[in-house]
């Protein structure tokens, strides 16, 4: 039985290429002047902190900025990176710059779970606040009440089990009856290993019959009326 849906962003309700050619380019361009617009504001401060305490040295703003463009050119996955992309983000929302996307079937299979009662959750690598700003603004309108819950770098690494473990005692809910949904093998076999039930998403290519984990190209057909295990 399937009492809870934990599903990835990219790649899995939202297409990579938003992501990677909208957002991501959007933040870069945007990431000096937002630091140097925002340094003395105390949030931005405590990450551009953070930032000197990963890379161990004693940086200048202008180095931190530096430091930052070059993790998103290697699309690192660090905290302070994502919690400022997402600042920047919610500029751009705001002023109607872009709209978060989300798949179609994606959008009706989350309400039809929601609807039956099945626990709905996120965990991405994009901080909590660009996880919610992306939701909230799409051309199907706020989505985020659909969701219990988010989840981001804060509670691990997405490709360790300890993630996934930690995410099942947070909502309380028996990792045997959690269905993760990624379009990341890595992700897949770290939840797995965790214990949750998994589904590898492929938007694009052929479907592997032998894979490691249950491909589909869509999220229909998923689950089932009843609450069903895949």
């Amino acid at each position: 039985m399937i009492k809870a849906i934990l599903t990835d962003i990219e790649g899995t309700t939202s297409s990579l290429s938003f992501v990677k050619d909208v957002l991501f380019p959007y933040a870069r361009e945007r990431m000096a002047d937002f630091v140097r617009d925002h340094a003395h504001d105390a949030a931005v401060r405590k990450l551009l902190n953070d930032v000197k305490h990963i890379v161990e040295r004693d940086l200048s703003d202008n180095q931190v900025i530096e430091q930052l463009i070059r993790w998103i050119d290697e699309d690192k996955k660090i905290t302070p990176l994502k919690a400022l992309q997402g600042m920047i983000w919610e500029d751009g929302y705001r002023r109607g710059a872009f709209k978060g996307h989300v798949y179609e079937d994606a959008v009706r299979k989350l309400r039809e779970w929601e609807n039956q009662d099945i626990k709905l959750y996120v965990f991405s690598s994009g901080s909590v606040h660009a996880q919610k700003l992306l939701f909230a603004h799409t051309e199907y309108g706020d989505l985020t009440p659909l969701f219990s819950g988010y989840f981001d770098t804060t509670v691990g690494n997405k490709r360790e089990a300890a993630s996934y473990h930690a995410i099942a005692e947070a909502i309380d809910t028996d990792p045997s009856e959690i269905l993760f949904l990624s379009d990341i093998k890595e992700e897949l076999d770290a939840a797995h290993a965790a214990g949750m039930q998994t589904v590898w998403l492929v938007r694009e290519g052929t479907l592997d019959a032998a894979a490691e984990h249950r491909q589909v190209a869509t999220f229909d057909g998923l689950l089932t009326a009843g609450k069903k295990s895949v």
